[in-house]
Formats: C-alpha cells, sequence, structure tokens
C-alpha cells in the first residue's frame, strides 16, 4: 500500500519538472505490475513523463524497473556472446525480420527474437507468420531454448512473464497519447531486450511520411537514447536510420509479403530488402565477434542467403514452431505457384492503370497502406483479427517511365475496394513529367556507441548524442 500512497506526491513531482530517484521508479512500475497503482494515476505518469521528459539515468532506472517486473530467460553459458535481437520501429513492406533471423542463425548467432503485431498502418512480424498455416508465435521459455538448440532462431510473441509492466504501459500509452514519448519508448523496446538476457542488438529506427517519426533528426534522437541505455544494460547495442517514405521491397500484405521474404531467403528479391538484412545482420556479425568488420558481416551475410543455408533454417523454424513438415518445404522449396497455394490468395486480384503518362517519381508507402488496413490487412485495435491475403504488389520502380493505362499496381482483396479506395490508392503513385534525380539513399545513418568504428557507407552518428 505504500508504493499506492506514494503515488500521488511522484506523479505531482515529475508533473512539476523534477527528476526522479531510482527507488521512486522502481515504486511506480511495482504498482503497475502488482495492480496497486489506478490506470488514472498510471496515464497521468505517463502524461508528465511526455511532458517533462526524463534523463539519461532516469530513463535508465525505468527500463530496468521495467526488465525487472517479470522473467528474465535465461540460456547456456556456452551461448554467452552469440545471442543477438533485432528491433524495427515499424514501416510499410518491412519483412526483414523474416529473413534476418534465419540468416544469422545460418551464421553461428543464437535469435530469441521477440516480436509484435501490427497496429494502424504499419504490419506486425507475427501476423505475417501467421498467415503460414500451423506457425505458433507462441512459446514458453523453455520451448524457445530447444528451438534454439536445435535450430538458432525461434520468432515468438512477447510471453506474459517477460517484462509485465510493459504490456500494461504500452496498452495505455495508445489511449493517454503518449506513444511518441522518447523516454517510454525507449524504456519499452529495451526492458524486453534486457529480459532476454541478449549480447548484442541492432536497431531498425525508421523515419519519413509512414514512420513513427517524420524526420531523420527526431529518428536520431531516438536512436541516440536506444543506444546510450542498451551499451548502459551491458548489451552491445547500435541503430541504423533509414527512410520509411516508400514501401520496403516491392510487396505489402502478410501473405505476400512472406512470399517475398522467402525470395530473400533463397538469394534474390528486392534489393532494397537484401541491403536492410544483410547490413543490420553485418553489424550483429561484427559486435558479437563472429565478423571482423560490420563488412565482413554483410558479405557472410549475403553468402548465407546465396548458398541456400538461411533458407534450410527458415524451413527448420517453421516446423519447430508447428507448421506442418510437408507444408514447411513446399513453401520453402516450391514454386512460385506452389507457395501461394500454401498461402492462400485473395479472391479479386486487380491491376490498377496509371492516370496519365509520367516518370515515377515516388510511390508513397502511407496511403497505400491506410486503404490495405481498411481492407482487412491491419487492425484498428489490439485483437482484431487480420486477413492475411489482402496486399498489394509494386509492377513499378522510381525511375521507370510510365504509359497512360499501363499497371502500375496490383490489389488483393475479397471484394471490398471500391471507388474511394482506388482513388487513395491512386494519390499514392507521384509521377513527374522528365527523369527524377537519384532518390536518396535507404540507409541514411548508422548510431554507434562512443568509440566505435564509423561504418562504410554512412555517415557518421555516435550514441552519445555528439
Amino acid at each position: 500500500m505504500a508504493a499506492q500512497a506514494s503515488l500521488p506526491a511522484l506523479i505531482r513531482k515529475k508533473r512539476d519538472g523534477e527528476r526522479l530517484e531510482e527507488e521512486e521508479i522502481r515504486s511506480f512500475v511495482r504498482g503497475v505490475t502488482e495492480g496497486t497503482a489506478q490506470q488514472g494515476q498510471i496515464g497521468a505518469m505517463l502524461m508528465a513523463i511526455r511532458l517533462r521528459g526524463m534523463d539519461a539515468a532516469e530513463t535508465l532506472a525505468l527500463t530496468r524497473a521495467m526488465a525487472a517486473s517479470g522473467r528474465a530467460l535465461a540460456w547456456p553459458p556456452a551461448w554467452r556472446g552469440l545471442l543477438v535481437d533485432k528491433h524495427s520501429t515499424g514501416g510499410v513492406g518491412d519483412k526483414v525480420s523474416l529473413a534476418l533471423a534465419p540468416a544469422l542463425a545460418a551464421c553461428g548467432c543464437k535469435v530469441p527474437m521477440i516480436s509484435g503485431r501490427g497496429l494502424a498502418h504499419t504490419g506486425g512480424t507475427l501476423d505475417k507468420l501467421e498467415a503460414i498455416p500451423g506457425f505458433r508465435v507462441t512459446q514458453s521459455p523453455e520451448q524457445m531454448q530447444s528451438i534454439l538448440e536445435r535450430v538458432g532462431c525461434c520468432i515468438v510473441g512477447q510471453s506474459e512473464e517477460l517484462a509485465p509492466a510493459d504490456r500494461v504501459l504500452y496498452g495505455l500509452r495508445d489511449v493517454t497519447a503518449t506513444v511518441d514519448s522518447l523516454p517510454l519508448i525507449t524504456a519499452s523496446i529495451l526492458s524486453k531486450k534486457a529480459a532476454e538476457q541478449l549480447w548484442a542488438l541492432v536497431l531498425d529506427v525508421k523515419f519519413g511520411s509512414a514512420a513513427l517519426y517524420p524526420t531523420q533528426e527526431s529518428a536520431r534522437e531516438l536512436a541516440q537514447s536506444l543506444v546510450a541505455v542498451g551499451e548502459r544494460l551491458g548489451i552491445r547495442t547500435a541503430a541504423v536510420l533509414s527512410r520509411m517514405d516508400e514501401p520496403l521491397g516491392r510487396c505489402v500484405g502478410n501473405s505476400l509479403e512472406v512470399l517475398e521474404a522467402l525470395e530473400c531467403l533463397g538469394g534474390g528479391g528486392p534489393p532494397d530488402l537484401r541491403e536492410l538484412v544483410t547490413t543490420l545482420g553485418g553489424v550483429l556479425l561484427w559486435q558479437c565477434g563472429l565478423a571482423g568488420a560490420a563488412e565482413q558481416g554483410q558479405e557472410r551475410l549475403g553468402r548465407a542467403l546465396d548458398d541456400g543455408s538461411a533458407l534450410r533454417t527458415f524451413e527448420a523454424m517453421l516446423g519447430a514452431q508447428g507448421v506442418p513438415p510437408d507444408t514447411a518445404h513446399r513453401l520453402c522449396a516450391g514454386t512460385p505457384a506452389q507457395r501461394r497455394q500454401v498461402l492462400g490468395q485473395a479472391r479479386v486480384c486487380e491491376e490498377l492503370p496509371a492516370p496519365s503518362a509520367g516518370w515515377v517519381q515516388q510511390v508513397q508507402a502511407l496511403p497505400l497502406a491506410r486503404v490495405l488496413h481498411e481492407l482487412g490487412a491491419g487492425r484498428a485495435r489490439a485483437g482484431d483479427p487480420v486477413n492475411p491475403h489482402v496486399g498489394a504488389e509494386l509492377l513499378v520502380a522510381v525511375g521507370q517511365h510510365l504509359r497512360e493505362g499501363e499497371p502500375w499496381l496490383r490489389v488483393h482483396h475479397d471484394g471490398g475496394l471500391g471507388a474511394g479506395g482506388r482513388r487513395a490508392l491512386q494519390t499514392a503513385l507521384r509521377l513527374a513529367t522528365g527523369p527524377p534525380r537519384a532518390p536518396p539513399p535507404r540507409l541514411a545513418e548508422a548510431i554507434l556507441p562512443p568509440g566505435a568504428p564509423a561504418l562504410a557507407g554512412f555517415a557518421p552518428g555516435r550514441g552519445d548524442g555528439q
């Protein structure tokens, strides 16, 4: 009861711009976890944090308290130095985890990847995997260890035992307009990673019109916070800033993204998807000592995609997480038609024509995602069902010339696309009268801990905010 009685004083203290001591933060998190804090009190504290902020020490204390609110995963001592994970702040067409986890495992890492579901216009890794018949995202810590021993990677949902305080706070942030709070985002992401007992973590922090953060500057601020706190937690942490104005790859929608991830796992697929997979994986291989530099790690990841070992590992992971072996094999070794048969298809597949002639300047991700969301590809609130077959395929690339009436988008749906939806989709296609300038690179910046060598191909960035 003492924690409950002190909560108004703690809320008042943060409301007035004062910093909270570590024990005060632990007291608040205990109240959240044990249920002694009322929802109104939790919401008031979240808003006070959102408006007044937290310094680095407070954010670290909040992250540690949230990680300690539940069970920490335990791994064999021999795996020390090999346990890695990746986190993305969410985007459109982002199927990186599906290819990255098995590719890392094929290179010798242990990857206990804990992922989330889609909300609003962004897709979720778990929803994509559940488009595969039989795939089970719910695995106990003991089952996770067994899968890692046999396969090297698993992709699962957050266990109720893992960082339970985060589940409460995450749900309330959405309804209290505090989703974009820097310390709350940092603590939410890293508390789960700390409970995973990771050795190394790479973060894909997206910015742009279809991302949580619209500008590179705001994304950099989050990345610096994540890297600084991750390092203080004892996790080797790095972040990559990537643009999210256009979809990643050519496909958006759960089952279509699985098909595209399979292309990448087989050494093909869109170049921008492969670049992001190998870049993030290369950083992790370097962080855990399996490559002398991030560039060498990138090459090793590429070989795992090209030689079939990543695809074989993905097939083994599917089998270990409930997919019947013949289904997993047809999906991974089958023809494109056999793969589509395994996943199923939408009832309607229609192509949209270019409204006029011109050069493709951009295909905006947000209008596509919003229409597909309305057609059933996403959810408005946690627990809503999703239609795995709804999606879209881009038939054009930036810099390509289109004739009037030439198809530029293939939409998969179950009959719900009306004239308004078609008009909205057409707004995503930006045409110019002449060839556009070369677009900026999708990977914009790397944020590394102080003292780490710069990564080739990136503007230098540091995790200490300097």
